[in-house]
């Protein structure tokens, strides 16, 4: 889960409300993005709370002649009815798959509303594993953050499993599996859509928001595959949280993990110790990539911390692309 406080966003969907928690109806607005692919995209950013009910992931699908393939299934099986609904108000075709693009509580738990439908339920094998070994942890501790509003989810695990990065053709669209060598996450999957040049990356890409890191996250892998990620020049690049980007946030986020990560190691070499590193880092770090992340003054502290954590375990400098 994101230790991010809640940012203002564009809203593309909203909330019916309720006086109950537990009472109140979710409806969300899937946006169409490409001539078959739509976006249900959350106004909120960080943890599930009461207010937003959980609802703090985005989600995408695509209409092929054969049915709709769902990327990401939200933080509840209440939610994961709600982004049913959206996709049958654009169309009348099935919802035959559902690609998870990581292990986290928010992209997965509502799952169980797409296995109802019979829909094939994919992701990487190490994910896989972890939404067993996780997955009833966090439905118990979404429920407590957000007083009950994502109710208590049955678990749907994915059966279909990814090994590699590979290709497959649903209905008349072919999608590519990208690997993120666990850069987020340990399994992260991303998908391409290599006519359309449209990259499905979940929390691996970011548009306004600094890149995601996490305990269970290999930098060094998130960078490569971030730069994988700008070979392909994606025309558009659809989020796991946030608003839909374009290459340019890859290169920019590029460039903000190479110079942080270097400057940490740099620093740790020299002997300086992580209360300074902090210090000095977090004005130059500022006077650089400020502007360019909405959340930085509330997350730089946190993304640094995690930085030296990771490289006090295990030094792992790369080339500088700046």
């Amino acid at each position: 889960m994101l230790n991010r406080i809640k940012s203002g966003l564009m809203i593309v969907g909203f909330f019916c409300a309720h006086v109950n928690a537990q009472s109140q109806s979710l409806e969300l607005e899937a946006v169409s993005v490409s001539k078959n692919v739509y976006s249900v995209t959350s106004p909120f950013y960080g943890r599930p709370t009461v207010e937003n009910k959980g609802w703090n992931s985005n989600s995408h699908f695509i209409v092929t002649t054969q049915g709709v393939l769902v990327f990401d299934t939200g933080s509840s099986e209440h939610i994961g009815n709600a982004i049913i609904a959206a996709v049958k108000r654009v169309t009348e075709q099935p919802i035959r798959w559902v690609v998870n693009s990581h292990s986290h509580a928010d992209h997965w738990l509502g799952n169980a509303a797409f296995a109802k439908l019979g829909a094939e339920l994919i992701s990487t094998s190490l994910s896989a594993e972890t939404m067993k070994s996780d997955g009833s942890v966090d439905v118990k501790a979404f429920f407590n953050m957000t007083k009950g509003a994502t109710g208590e989810s049955t678990l749907a695990i994915p059966t279909s499993t990814i090994l590699h990065q590979q290709a497959r053709t649903f209905g008349d669209t072919e999608v590519e599996f990208v690997l993120a060598n666990d850069g987020h996450s340990p399994g992260d999957v991303m998908l391409w859509l290599p006519k359309q040049r449209i990259l499905i990356g979940g929390d691996v890409v970011n548009s306004n928001f600094m890149p995601i890191m996490t305990p269970r996250g290999n930098i060094t892998q998130l960078i490569s595959v971030l730069k994988e990620v700008k070979q392909l020049s994606p025309l558009l690049v659809l989020t796991g949280h946030g608003e839909n980007t374009s290459v340019k946030s890859v290169s920019r986020d590029i460039q903000f993990l190479t110079f942080a990560w270097n400057a940490v190691h740099e620093a740790l070499a020299k002997g300086t110790t992580p209360a300074k590193i902090q210090e000095s880092l977090q004005v130059t770090l500022r006077k650089k990539f400020g502007k360019a992340y909405q959340d930085f003054d509330a997350s730089i502290s946190y993304l640094l911390e995690m930085m030296i954590d990771k490289q006090q375990l295990q030094f792992a400098p790369i080339t500088q692309i700046i």
